[in-house]
């Protein structure tokens, strides 16, 4: 690994791990504390991440034994995927939010949750050759999230100390169900994964047995987020930057400026949320980047109709979306 993958920021490391494209690669995050160290996200699991692993170990002088604790931001590949493989070479705890820890069972255990995926997305109307590249899509995660790690969960509202520091556990929804920040009032450092990204909009959600109104979630997220006192955000993908409370505003923004286009769309006759979809994002993007627009139109519609701003209709097995009257 090259040295560039390593950043200190005070007593703070930063260490990229690759994961695929467009993104490239997550931050991963090394904080020295009184029993040792704790790896905040760690990535997804591949051959590469795991050399990648021991060279930063090395660089950084840390054996595997002295890995007191590994905290997740949420359940997400990307994140969560070497959380195991780190727990089996360091005997430390994964912790992790309650929410957080439900959908990582029901996203990476349970059977049936990629066929919920399909027809979720076959109701919403995507087109039958794209439902075709779901299954092959969806399992291709499970390697990067094996073995699966022993969970211990921070409790709702209390603080918990890692890293040397104490840190208030945030709670926001719409990315992914029971993502953590982690809030050091003193020093206004947050770990924010990815719930405030700079420059780019984190990826918000509807799924299958999960949050029924993502979109509503992470804009109440982004309003608690942005009246805390940060100095400096570490988030999970691109470079750590100042600037937090107004980069919260931006995100707001960005979601108003999408649902009124999205309600622009909706405009003559009903439409499925995969139409919408198209429309908005074109018809040219792989199948990775598709479940995620597709999601995203989902939930901007779902709040759209909670607004009343948009209708929803179910005819012969599929639903579709049509402007307010």
């Amino acid at each position: 690994m090259s040295r560039s993958k390593i950043t200190r920021y005070g007593e703070i490391a930063r260490i990229r791990m690759a994961m695929a494209f467009p993104l490239r690669w997550v931050n991963s995050y090394a904080l020295r504390g009184e029993d040792g160290y704790t790896i905040v996200d760690p990535g997804p699991r591949s051959a590469e991440n795991e050399s990648a692993w021991d060279e930063a170990f090395e660089e950084l002088g840390i054996a595997p034994e002295q890995i007191a604790s590994i905290v997740l931001t949420h359940h997400h590949p990307d994140h969560y995927g070497l959380a195991g493989w780190l727990q089996q070479r360091s005997g430390a705890q994964v912790w992790m939010s309650g929410r957080a820890g439900e959908a990582a069972s029901r996203s990476w255990s349970a059977a049936g949750h990629d066929e919920a995926t399909v027809d979720l997305y076959r109701c919403h109307g995507m087109a039958e050759e794209r439902l075709a590249e779901l299954p092959e899509h969806l399992a291709g995660f499970i390697a990067q999230v094996e073995p699966q790690p022993e969970v211990s969960i921070i409790e709702d509202g209390l603080p918990i100390r890692f890293g040397g520091r104490l840190w208030q556990p945030v709670e926001t929804g719409g990315h992914a169900e029971g993502h953590l920040s982690f809030y050091e009032e003193s020093s206004g450092i947050i770990l924010c994964g990815d719930a405030v990204l700079p420059r780019i909009s984190p990826n918000i959600s509807y799924g299958p047995q999960g949050d029924p109104q993502p979109l509503r979630s992470y804009l109440d997220g982004l309003r608690a987020l942005g009246k805390l006192n940060v100095s400096q955000a570490f988030p999970g993908h691109r470079d750590p930057f100042e600037g937090f409370a107004e980069r919260t505003r931006q995100l707001l923004d960005h979601h108003e400026q999408r649902l009124d286009e999205m309600e622009r769309r909706l405009h003559g006759e009903p439409k499925t949320a995969y139409e919408v979809c198209v429309s908005q994002f074109g018809d040219s993007l792989g199948i990775h980047q598709l479940r995620f627009a597709l999601s995203e139109t989902i939930a901007h519609l779902v709040e759209l109709e909670a607004r009343g701003r948009a209708a929803k209709q179910s005819k012969n097995r599929f639903i579709f979306w049509s402007a307010a009257a």
